[in-house]
């Protein structure tokens, strides 16, 4: 999920380009007998306050903020809300990192990230679950042009918070994905036991190509870390309410068919405005219910 609606946008566009095929790879994870955990990625707190959220008992929530959120006093105070609400409700917050708000081109050094993350932990010590980088192939992302220094950052995190959760990759199914991957993983230190994927193409696409490719290039669990049904982007795809619900189930069967993919979150609750050019949400910007909303319901109760 990236800060600005732009970035969402262009997410999408590369997300949904073509991507080749291979076989399923590495370790399998234990059988599950429910399936994965199902969680959604939001930035706006009103969600946690929405009946509709409470009643489908979801207790997985993801937030992608700025590396340097701690200190920048309107995003860490953005995130200081979110995180309250998400405490409130009982959800367990999955907090991934991107790009500054302040200065989206920069690539920070690693002592620089260090310390960034540092300062994150001290103001919210209750998160425990991160991913380092969001989308770290996307051409928006500095990390796109450097695989060795989204790994350094990995390994950053990993080292300064032994007791946390810490996802490898949250790569975007583009084209170049693998490649990116081999380069990012020669500069690993250990081998990560869950990965993060956003699987915008296969959803929408109704296939399971890019999760094959990270099936087959990667060892350990999957987390499906953004995901979901596409209600309107652009031109490719116009306004369809009822193709974004069939894309939300899709996305939840994908990964009961995949026994290590563990987690699912999909992205998001709250639509935006009729004009804008990306849109995903399971309610409308007015919070009108969608048929997405109720695809998830209906998939929550199969478990």
């Amino acid at each position: 999920m990236k800060p600005t609606l732009l970035l969402i946008a262009s997410a999408a566009v590369l997300a949904l380009g073509a991507c080749g095929g291979a076989e399923d790879g590495g370790g399998a994870a234990a059988p599950r007998s429910n399936g994965p955990v199902i969680g959604i990625g939001e930035q706006q707190a009103a969600m946690f306050k929405d009946e509709r959220f409470a009643e489908l008992g979801i207790k997985h929530v993801r937030l992608v903020t700025a590396y340097d959120t701690a200190r920048v006093g309107f995003e860490r105070d953005l995130v200081a809300v979110w995180l309250a609400e998400a405490r409130r409700t009982g959800a367990e917050p999955f907090v991934t990192f991107g790009h500054s708000r302040v200065n989206p081109e920069k690539l920070p050094s690693v002592r620089e990230y260090r310390s960034a993350f540092r300062a994150f932990r001290r103001r919210f010590p209750e998160v425990q679950v991160f991913a380092p980088w969001n989308e770290i192939n996307h051409a928006n992302e500095p990390t796109s042009r450097s695989p060795r220094r989204a790994a350094e950052y990995y390994n950053a995190m990993k080292a300064e918070c032994s007791t946390c959760t810490v996802l490898a990759g949250d790569v975007l199914d583009q084209r170049g994905m693998v490649r990116y991957l081999r380069e990012y993983q020669r500069h690993l230190e250990g081998e990560p036991t869950i990965w993060g994927l956003h699987n915008y193409a296969d959803a929408n696409r109704f296939r399971d190509r890019g999760l094959r490719e990270m099936l087959a290039a990667v060892k350990g669990e999957i987390w499906l870390t953004e995901t979901g049904g596409i209600v309107k982007f652009g031109r490719n795809f116009p306004r369809d309410e009822q193709r974004a619900a069939r894309a939300v189930r899709y996305a939840i069967e994908l990964a009961r068919d995949h026994e290590r993919v563990t987690r699912v979150y999909l992205y998001n609750w709250t639509g935006a405005d009729p004009g804008a050019r990306f849109d995903s949400g399971l309610v409308s910007a007015r919070l009108k219910e969608r048929p997405g909303l109720t695809a998830l319901r209906e998939e929550l109760e199969r478990r």
